[in-house]
């Protein structure tokens, strides 16, 4: 079930030979505090990897590198073939773990930040794919959660990026909803094809979600455990599949 961080997974048409996401020999430190290091991992285009890993284990700087925020690193890190840093932020989509909508906006209004000179044909087009139709003009204080968070993935899926990253986008959600944002997260994948990065603490989601689990071991931030998921789409929550992907990531963590 464990693999190296290389993959040999689906090939996309238009990108047969370039990884959507290659990472090679990073290393990423905060004066003499070492954040990440020696991380190599290899994502195709339309693949789902979580990455799972204890407090403080660099999970979030992984993203911030990939995103372009962290332009200050050793090793290489490129998406579709290009370097991060020389890349430009269309490549890469940002859902975080707060919505951080505009509260004086509406729904349009917080999908189009950004997007300059988008009609309002693609705005409502974006509403639509998160399935917030007639939610068009609420703004936030009248949004549910997981409304909210979904106001978001179309926010980070406005430029139809090559690559999304999730950091943790269910963790304040009630168990629920948290299930029903999975659950149309995995929708809006099948739809849209999107290569998706999502960072979690929750070992049921990490393996729920995706076709891979990256362990990540702590101080500095290291990979651990790669960890393919054999089973199925589309899953329940009760494959008897996930109960060993589950147990192999929890040793992984050593818990």
């Amino acid at each position: 079930m464990s693999s190296t961080g290389e993959h040999d997974g689906r090939e996309s048409v238009g990108h047969p030979d370039v990884p959507a996401l290659e990472i090679s020999g990073l290393r990423k430190a905060y004066g003499e505090t070492v954040a990440l290091t020696d991380v190599d991992l290899t994502v195709d285009h339309g693949e789902f990897v979580t990455v799972v890993g204890p407090s403080g284990c660099g999970k979030s700087t992984l993203l911030r590198v990939l995103t372009g925020l962290e332009e200050s690193f050793e090793g290489c890190a490129e998406v579709s073939g290009t370097d991060v840093r020389e890349g430009g932020s269309d490549d890469v989509g940002m859902v975080f773990q707060e919505p951080r909508l505009l509260p004086w906006a509406t729904v349009r209004e917080n999908v189009a930040v950004g997007l300059e000179g988008a009609d309002d044909r693609r705005v409502d087009e974006l509403v639509s794919q998160v399935g917030l139709d007639g939610f068009e003009d609420a703004r936030p204080g009248e949004l549910s959660g997981g409304m909210a968070q979904r106001v978001a993935l179309a926010r980070g899926l406005a430029y139809e990026p090559e690559l999304l990253l999730l950091d943790e986008p269910f963790s304040a959600l009630d168990a629920l909803t948290k299930y029903e944002q999975q659950d149309f997260l995995l929708e809006v994948r099948k739809r849209l094809e999107p290569t998706i990065v999502l960072v979690t603490h929750d070992v049921e989601e990490a393996a729920y979600l995706a076709d891979r689990v990256v362990v990540l071991d702590a101080q500095p931030g290291s990979v651990e455990r790669v960890i393919d998921v054999d089973v199925p789409r589309p899953r329940e929550r009760t494959d008897e599949g996930l109960v060993p992907v589950r147990e192999e990531i929890t040793d992984a963590l050593g818990v």
